[in-house]
This record gives structure tokens, sequence and C-alpha cells, in this order.
């Protein structure tokens, strides 16, 4: 779960994680590339300097996202097919809100790593931690069942297959059931951020909503921010059954907002990056990994 610290890191990341939501919005339906000149001018929208989108841009080429091209004669970068997989992926996760029935019961990924394998271990855990499982005990982690299929793929992609049994189950006995959910996972860090994203971008809704005239570059800038802070939630979040959830909990709500942000804005969002970069990107109903 993210912590206070992990909160700072990512706030300090904020160029690239905005970067990586133009990428994952508008760059896919275009080959996976943007020229620099259309990024540096679109992050500029977003309160990002030229120096700060370069370096960002840098640090993701070295992370394995991006890849330096040309095209007529025009600096930029792609997407590497590794990213172009991640990016697929995270659709379905971002934009899609499925609800968890107790009946339909747990996945439990039980796993063993050798200690000469330890940065394997590490790599197991954070990805397992990334996709909203909770820890049950130590090497077995578990997560509401719907998460199979996006483990499944995450792990194979991962090479991780080796080190995890991956079990369907039920709870029976003995103990409570919300109270082990509690246990399992720190839903006060994440309602916690359910209620950031709410009081960052609740205001934004209310004002989109009294406009009678449109402004792209604002929607731009406006949902791509949503985006941005939105797309780590569903990966957090392992889609509890409601039951098991805290009476304080706002999530819906979250989701709510940012599908009723998603409408207004995505496609005078895309009508604005089509005017600055010629036509990069087709489609608003994209996503990005958290």
């Amino acid at each position: 779960m993210t912590t206070p610290t992990e909160t700072h890191e990512q706030r300090s990341e904020q160029p690239r994680s905005l970067i990586v939501t133009i990428y994952g919005l508008y760059a896919r339906e275009a080959g996976g590339w943007i020229s620099v000149a259309a990024l540096i001018r679109l992050m500029a929208e977003l309160g990002v300097d030229e120096p700060a989108v370069r370096s960002s841009i840098s640090r993701l080429k070295r992370r394995g996202m991006l890849e330096a091209v040309r095209q007529e004669g025009a600096a930029g970068y792609g997407l590497s097919d590794p990213a172009r997989d991640i990016l697929g992926e995270g659709d379905h996760r971002i934009f899609r809100r499925p609800a968890a029935r107790i009946e339909d019961g747990w996945l439990l990924a039980v796993f063993s790593v050798p200690e000469s394998e330890r940065q394997k271990r590490h790599m197991l855990r954070s990805r397992l931690a990334a996709l909203g499982f909770g820890t049950a005990a130590a090497g077995v982690w578990v997560a509401p069942a719907h998460l199979y299929d996006d483990t499944r793929r995450t792990l194979e992609r991962l090479g991780l297959t080796d080190y995890v049994d991956l079990f369907r189950s039920h709870y029976l006995a003995f103990g409570d059931l919300s109270r082990a959910v509690r246990s399992w996972w720190d839903l006060d860090a994440l309602r916690d951020l359910y209620d950031e994203f709410l009081r960052a971008h609740g205001p934004v809704l209310a004002r989109w909503r009294r406009r009678r005239t449109g402004d792209d570059a604002l929607a731009f800038a406006d949902y791509v921010r949503a985006l941005t802070q939105w797309r780590r939630l569903p990966y957090l979040d392992p889609g509890l059954p409601p039951e098991l959830l805290p009476r304080t909990w706002h999530g819906r709500q979250a989701g709510d907002l940012f599908f009723d942000l998603q409408d207004l804005l995505a496609e005078a969002s895309t009508r604005h990056v089509h005017a600055v970069t010629g036509g990069v990107g087709t489609s608003p109903a994209r996503s990005v990994p958290a």
C-alpha cells in the first residue's frame, strides 16, 4: 500500500507520470510516436518546463519505456514493445470497475524464491502489491478471484511463473472476514488516497459543469492530470465486496467522479492533442498502467 514516503516520491515523479499518461492516451494509434517539440508544448500546458520534460524522457528511455525515433526529420520518442504490452494490460483495469462478491471467492498466490534470487523476490512482491494483492501470511498473498487474469498475464510477462502457485479459495472459518480483510490490506491508506482524489478533482468537475463554452487546451490539462492521479488507484484497490469495506469508504464516489470527468473532457482533450501534434492519437479511451 502507498505510504506517505511513496506518495511524496510519486509527486516528485509527476512529470514522468504525466508523460506516460499522454503516451498511453494518445500515442498508440499513431505508432506510439510523439515528436519532442509536440511533447514539450503539451507538457508546458501542464505546467512542466522543458528541462524537466527532457530529464523525464531520459529516465523513461533508461527504463525501457521509450525509444528515440526520427520521423520525417523530426526528433521524437516512440513506445517500446514492452511498454505497449504494459499499456495494453492496463486498458481494461483502469477503465473498468468490477464488482466482487464474497461468493466468488479469493485468489491465493503462494510463492517461494531462493535467497540467491532475492531481486526476483522483490519484483514478485512489488508486482503482487501493484496488482492489488494483500498479505495474508509470509509468502501467501490474497486477492479477489476476479484478479486472476490480470495476475496470470503479469506473472507470465515478467517470467515469474516458476516461483508462484495460484489457487482459488473460499473463506470458511474461523474469524470475522471483515476484520481479516483489514489485516490483509491497509484500507485506511487507500481510503485516504480516494479522498485526496475527490478533494483535488471534485472542484474541477463542478467548474466544467458550470462552463458554457469549451476550452480544448484546458480540457486536456484537466483530463491528463485527473487520469494521472486516478490510474494508480484501480491497481492499489483490489475491488473488494462492498460489505467488507469501511463505512467511510469513498471509492465508488471517486470512480464516479473520474468517469464523469472522462465523459466531459476526453473528446475535447483529444481534439487539442490533434491540433498540437497534427493528428497523433485517435482514441480517447486508452489507459496507462500504475
